[in-house]
């Protein structure tokens, strides 16, 4: 059997430093409570032995809810926490070692952050392209230029892969961004800094139903 196809609607980038009055596990908590299907760990300050108790910490808390956890960059965090998957930037382990290592059943993403990159991983094993910066975000300044919804629309006549998009992505413009092609959106400020994150995610998912 094949890997089952996620549900990449609403998909919660997690920040610890902007989580921080509420902390990451129970944003991840709401966030699924209101639709929010996929749960990226994203902690690049984290040094190893936490990383991977608060991977553990929300697995535990996510268990039943058919939420996803995946693991940003780490393999080893993924592996000794028993995560869904990993999503993997240009420059972190080949998604290739990351397949050999976590094993066919894993989800795992790519960053692709320009055409040729998208058009490089072509034959590789690989759930999903994160299509980053759809946006200009100040979440993160490591990018090239933004896709813009015409850059998006482009790569998804070029692909059938499922594209997760990220980068400056809210309510008031994720009907665009599903218009343009994308299969999820993936978020950190629109949920992490909401009053509300289970409001929040639930808002994504009823943008994403009203485009669909």
């Amino acid at each position: 059997m094949g890997r089952p196809a996620p549900d990449y609607t609403v998909y919660l980038v997690t920040d610890a430093a902007q989580c921080a009055g509420r902390g990451v596990v129970a944003t991840a908590r709401l966030a699924v409570a209101g639709g929010a299907r996929v749960v990226q760990l994203r902690e690049k300050t984290l040094g190893t032995r936490a990383f991977v108790a608060l991977a553990r910490e929300v697995l535990a808390a996510l268990e039943g809810s058919g939420a996803l956890v995946l693991v940003n960059d780490r393999v080893d965090v993924a592996l000794a926490a028993g995560a869904h998957g990993v999503h993997v930037g240009q420059g972190d382990m080949h998604p290739d070692d990351a397949r050999r290592l976590l094993g066919p059943q894993a989800v795992i993403g790519l960053s692709v952050e320009t055409p040729a990159q998208a058009e490089a991983a072509r034959g590789l094993d690989v759930d999903y392209y994160g299509v980053s910066p759809v946006f200009a975000t100040p979440t993160k300044t490591d990018t090239g230029p933004a896709w813009g919804l015409e850059g998006l629309a482009r790569l998804r006549a070029a692909t059938a892969r499922p594209l997760v998009a990220i980068g400056g992505i809210g309510p008031a413009n994720a009907a665009d961004v599903l218009r343009a092609g994308a299969d999820g959106l993936a978020v950190v400020s629109a949920i992490c800094r909401a009053s509300d994150p289970r409001r929040a995610a639930a808002d994504l998912r009823a943008a994403a139903d009203a485009a669909r």
